[in-house]
């Protein structure tokens, strides 16, 4: 596996290739290989933030279980500027909201599958990523899917 770390408004992002797709999207540091996915990746990162980029357009590939890949798939779905509620996507995958939730913590990919564009039926719910809750706020912010915060 090789690994980039990228700054960005939010810390430092550690990009992970495996086998020709990004398996992790982390923050912390600990990566200074370059590839040409993985250059790819931090690049559509850096558009992300800039503002010009709604959607990624990389490989991805999710190792874990098969609920786990059902979970991301559904967040995946969440178009840029919108959310769902943990509510939402437990009935669309027939599980609980709980199970929802603990789906979104174990997500590898987080920003690239957009795990901050779900909440709680009557508030922000819970973010694993660096930062917790306040980052969350700052890529919905960023987003323009933060009426609700303001």
């Amino acid at each position: 596996m090789t690994s980039l770390t990228v700054d960005t408004p939010t810390g430092p992002v550690t990009l992970t290739e495996q086998d020709g797709a990004i398996v992790r999207c982390e923050w912390g540091t600990g990566g200074a290989d370059h590839s040409a996915l993985l250059d790819r990746a931090a690049g559509q990162l850096a558009e992300y933030f800039a503002g010009t980029r709604q959607a990624f357009d990389l490989p991805l590939r999710v190792n874990a279980s098969a609920f786990q890949q059902q979970v991301c798939d559904a967040i995946s779905a969440i178009p840029f500027g919108l959310t769902r509620t943990y509510g939402d996507l437990a009935r669309d995958l027939g599980v609980t909201a709980q199970a929802i939730g603990q789906g979104c913590g174990g997500n590898p990919l987080p920003i690239l599958i957009p795990c901050h564009r779900v909440l709680g039926a009557s508030g922000l719910g819970g973010f694993s990523g660096l930062g917790g809750v306040e980052t969350k706020v700052w890529l919905l912010r960023h987003e323009g899917a933060a009426g609700l915060l303001i």
